[in-house]
């Protein structure tokens, strides 16, 4: 029996003991939890709140964004062998126009009374360059955008072949004619004199010329969509 009361005096003791451990460890973890948890949660959903305000916010802007006429680009061509353009077009009197290349905003200029405005020398990449641009309010509100234009620039000349007739050649007697042959880009045109000849979907051509007495200049020229321009001459002498 004595040892029986021994052994459950110290179980008492040992449960006391683990007791208070228990709850001095607990006391610790509330006040860490009071202290520093908590806040860093409370700033983490503030964080995350404001996060989905700012979008929220950012979709109400663009809703009243929406309300604004676009400006409209005034550009004439699709193609051009120049490295720096004008671009123009008109937009609400008074407002602002952004403008923008290949998704890059470059430059704000002011729009006239009359609602005009003009982008001078912007710079183009060789090859495809997308411009739009957005109208710009007093309050600082954009414009959805406006029509995209794809502009190419390219500063190559075309590619021509004459293969009839060779350069010099003499023609005594017969028809008072000549077939002028060859080939060149499938895009480009193609004009003898300055008259412009038909082009077959391979860019072959062929034409008959007709001859004056003596010397005769035939200019073949090949002109590509942005006004890059090869030329090629030929000399055809004909002797009656």
């Amino acid at each position: 029996m004595s040892y029986r009361a021994r052994s459950s005096r110290r179980y008492v003791k040992r449960s006391k003991r683990n007791f208070f451990v228990t709850l001095i460890i607990i006391t610790l973890l509330l006040f860490a939890t009071i202290q520093w948890i908590l806040p860093t949660f409370v700033n983490g959903v503030g964080l995350v709140t404001g996060i989905f305000k700012e979008k929220s916010r950012t979709a109400t802007n663009i809703t009243e964004n929406a309300q604004l006429a676009p400006p409209v680009l005034n550009i004439p061509y699709e193609a051009t062998n120049t490295a720096e353009i004008d671009v123009k077009g008109y937009s609400t009197p008074g407002s602002k126009v952004k403008l923008f290349l290949d998704g890059q905003e470059i430059e704000i200029v002011d729009a006239s009374s009359e609602g005009d405005f003009t982008f001078k020398n912007v710079s183009l990449g060789l090859g495809i360059n997308s411009l739009y641009a957005k109208s710009i309010d007093s309050e600082d509100r954009e414009s959805l955008p406006s029509k995209t234009f794809r502009i190419t620039y390219d500063n190559e000349k075309p590619t021509l072949n004459v293969s009839e007739p060779e350069d010099g050649k003499t023609i005594q007697g017969g028809e008072k004619k000549i077939k002028i042959t060859g080939n060149t880009e499938v895009n480009a045109e193609v004009f003898v004199n300055d008259a412009q000849i038909i082009i077959d979907k391979d860019g072959n051509f062929s034409s008959d010329q007709n001859l004056n007495d003596g010397e005769n200049i035939f200019t073949i020229k090949s002109v590509d969509p942005a006004s890059n321009i090869t030329e090629i001459s030929r000399r055809v002498v004909y002797q009656p």
